[in-house]
This record gives structure tokens, C-alpha cells and sequence, in this order.
């Protein structure tokens, strides 16, 4: 099996972007980065915010505009991943092809997706289980630390192994268990790689996220008020977050690739 390149992945997604850039954005501003904003503006600062030892349910419920909202924006934001990813996986492709290819292929998506979370949520069960008889066996929290280290590596673990499954899904069209079984088999032995690549991912989001906020917090506060700062802030991110989910989906595809290329 051949090595996986992340830097020559890079390269070639650099190149991709510079080149489709004008295609990319567009789609994220419109699917990704306007759904979350509306929504962190949705989302009472009580959850957005919340102080150190409280815990959700200490706050009261979300409204059910809220509640639906959540629904839409994941949905509007999932379709509009796919049509990045089919951007990134065919030349040539217009934004409203990408779009209706999108929409078609987001039933399989959601179907595989919930076939992961269950056996995921058995498996996080099945830790968090053991981890307590273990607790109270030894008498001591040493099984509940354990536990959740198990659960964290788990949950890692899975996110590799099903990485590409939403550029698998647009490429080659596949039914919801076909899907599961080819991006399992794309991924076979590489899971070690593409978890350091998500956890890379996850750290980048996050100093993105807490340096874009901190600075726009900071003036929009100044110019406008607490409130005003808020809101602002939550623009930013979310114009942010579009931004960077591009070049990450735009990075997995063309991992996708190599990894369609070495099986």
C-alpha cells in the first residue's frame, strides 16, 4: 500500500484553490459561514458562554425556533460541504451542478452517517461501562479517567477510518452500506495519518476561532457595546470558519484521491 503524502495532498490543494477559488468561497459563504452566523445570533449567550462548573442543564430549554433553526443550519451547511467536495473532485463542474449533486447524494450521507453514530454511541456505552465497574471494583476514579481516554481514542479512531466518506459518497455514488464498506476499505491501514491530520485540523480551527473572536470581540465591543462586540464576533468566526473549512475539504478530497489511487 502506498505511503500517504499529506505534504504533496497540500500542495495540490493550494494549487486547487488558487485556481477555483472563485468557485469555493461563494459556496462556503452562502452554505456554511451565513447558516452558522445566523445561528450563534440565535443561540441565547447563556450557551455561548457559559461560566466555569455550569453545566446545560442548568440553563433553561432553547426555544423551539432555536431548536429547528439547528436543524436547517446543519442540513443547509451539509449540503453545502458535499458541493464543495464535488467542486473539488470534478473539473469543470458549475456551482448549481455541484449544488443538485449535493442535495441528491445528502440522503446517503445522513444514512451512513447515523449507521456510524450508532455503533459509535454502542461503543462509547460500552467504555463508559467499564470504566465504572472498574471505579468501583478498585475504589478508585482510575476507571472513569480510563474510560474516557477510550472513548476519546474511539471516537479519533472512527473519525479516520470515515474521513473521506463524504467525497467518496459524491465520486462514486454508492448506496449507504457500499459507502460504509469502501471508506473502510480506503482506509485500511492508514487511520494513524489521517487521525494526526484531523487532530492538526481541530487545533487550527481552534486558534483561528479564539484569535478571530478575541480581536473582533475586542473592537466590536469598543465600537458598538457588549452586545454589539457579540455579534460582531460571531460573524467573524463564522465568516472565518467558512474560510478555513475549505481548504480543509478541499485538503480531504484530495487525500481522497490519493487514497482512491493506492487501493
Amino acid at each position: 500500500m502506498a505511503a500517504l503524502s499529506i505534504g504533496k495532498a497540500w500542495e495540490e490543494s493550494l494549487a486547487f484553490i488558487k485556481r477555483e477559488g472563485s468557485l469555493l468561497f461563494p459556496v462556503a459563504l452562502l452554505f456554511l459561514s451565513v447558516p452558522m452566523a445566523v445561528l450563534q445570533l440565535m443561540i441565547p449567550p447563556d450557551y455561548m458562554q457559559m461560566a466555569p462548573g455550569q453545566t446545560l442543564a442548568s440553563l433553561p430549554p432553547l426555544p423551539g425556533t432555536v431548536k429547528v433553526a439547528m436543524i436547517v443550519a446543519g442540513i443547509v451547511m451539509l449540503i453545502g460541504s458535499l458541493a464543495v467536495y464535488a467542486l473539488a473532485l470534478r473539473p469543470g463542474i458549475s456551482v448549481a451542478e455541484a449544488i443538485r449533486l449535493a442535495i441528491g447524494r445528502l440522503p446517503v450521507v445522513l444514512g451512513a452517517s447515523l449507521l456510524v453514530g450508532v455503533a459509535l454511541m454502542f461503543v462509547l456505552f460500552g467504555a463508559a461501562m467499564i470504566g465504572g465497574l472498574l471505579s468501583v471494583v478498585t475504589g478508585k476514579g482510575g476507571g472513569v479517567v480510563l474510560a474516557a481516554v477510550a472513548m476519546l481514542a474511539a471516537m479519533l479512531y472512527v473519525s479516520a477510518r470515515m474521513l473521506p466518506l463524504s467525497a467518496l459518497v459524491i465520486d462514486r455514488r454508492p448506496g449507504v452500506v457500499a459507502a460504509l464498506r469502501e471508506t473502510l476499505s480506503l482506509t485500511r491501514g492508514q487511520a494513524g495519518r489521517l487521525a494526526a491530520f484531523i487532530l492538526v485540523s481541530l487545533i487550527l480551527i481552534l486558534v483561528v476561532q479564539i484569535a478571530v473572536q478575541s480581536v473582533f470581540g475586542i473592537v466590536g465591543t469598543l465600537l458598538l457595546g457588549q452586545e454589539g462586540g457579540r455579534s460582531i464576533s460571531n460573524i467573524a468566526v463564522a465568516l472565518a470558519a467558512g474560510a478555513v473549512n475549505v481548504y480543509l475539504m478541499v485538503f480531504t478530497a484530495r487525500i481522497y484521491r490519493q487514497l482512491e489511487a493506492a487501493a
